[in-house]
């Protein structure tokens, strides 16, 4: 009720506002220019706007939703990350609504002083829970996948062989990943560590 009554009252002094606001643009002189009008529809869009995103609308039942702070984060991380590459680590992964997801946090890589491979710098903080698109592409290297090369393995086979590691050498292993525009995971590739 409080939320209706406090929308209602932000109605009325909006649109008193605007009200106002044509008012006062019909009453110029005749140095005003063409964009009269236009200031009265863009008040009148603001003010519709910040009505609309003024407060969230109840539920059927009367009581104001919810968001837990897992979700909040969650989602502030996959639009941080929305449309570009992150090279992290994953402390774990697993399956459930049909999709994979994956614990994620920023790490960084830098090449190997003697062979040809990468030494995984890790990082601090949190994880956080990122998910993969159906159809995103899995590539490993040892000592995650078979080869010193990346190969193309199932998403299933990624959680079943990340999972199976002991916490402590996924610490040393490092991932690009690739975000598409909705902050989920298109590609994830094992960087070769000897």
């Amino acid at each position: 009720m409080r939320v209706a009554h406090r929308r209602t009252t932000t109605v009325r002094c909006l649109t008193a506002l605007t009200v106002g606001l044509l008012a006062l643009t019909g009453c110029g002189g005749p140095d005003d220019g063409p964009d009269d009008g236009q200031a009265a529809a863009a008040a009148t869009a603001a003010a519709t706007a910040s009505v609309t995103s003024e407060a969230p609308a109840p539920s059927p039942d009367g009581t104001a939703p919810s968001t837990s702070p897992s979700a909040t984060a969650a989602s502030a991380t996959e639009a941080r990350w929305a449309g570009t590459k992150q090279f992290v680590q994953i402390d774990d992964a697993r399956t459930g609504d049909g999709r994979t997801y994956l614990s994620v946090r920023p790490a960084e890589k830098k090449p190997h002083p003697q062979f040809e491979a990468w030494v995984i710098v890790p990082g601090e903080g949190p994880y956080t829970e990122v998910s993969m698109t159906e159809d995103a592409q899995v590539l490993l290297s040892v000592p995650l996948g078979d080869a010193k090369h990346p190969a193309a393995y199932a998403q299933d086979e990624f959680v079943s062989r990340l999972t199976a590691r002991p916490s402590s050498d996924r610490a040393l292993l490092g991932y690009d990943l690739s975000f598409d525009g909705q902050g989920r995971v298109t590609r994830v590739q094992s960087l070769y560590t000897s």
